[in-house]
């Protein structure tokens, strides 16, 4: 059985057990969150919601945060002299999926 959330302004396909990397959340390592932004079952009975299932869930624990990759943002003008390099780390929240309630 797999499900498709919303979380972070994206929309991610889940498995239980499956460990995923989504944006931000503010819990603490260890902590249990629930996901209510359902909007897909898939598997042996398949549920679409419109936009969300109703009284769907998944179920994460929440395994550590941290920052991505180093991407580097420069700004550049052509023949002005006009150059702006900078630096930019996304922090992550990575989460292990326990239960799919649908």
């Amino acid at each position: 059985m797999y499900a498709i959330i919303e979380t972070g302004g994206k929309q991610i396909k889940v498995e239980a057990g499956q460990a995923i990397t989504i944006e931000k959340l503010n819990a603490e390592a260890g902590e249990v969150v629930t996901f209510d932004k359902v909007l897909f079952v898939g598997g042996d009975n398949v549920k679409v919601g419109s936009p969300v299932i109703e009284g769907a869930t998944v179920t994460a624990k929440v395994e550590k945060h941290g920052r991505a990759k180093k991407i580097i943002v420069f700004k550049y003008k052509a023949k002005k002299n006009n150059r702006k390099k900078q630096g930019h780390r996304q922090p992550y929240t990575r989460v292990v999926i326990d239960a799919i309630n649908a």
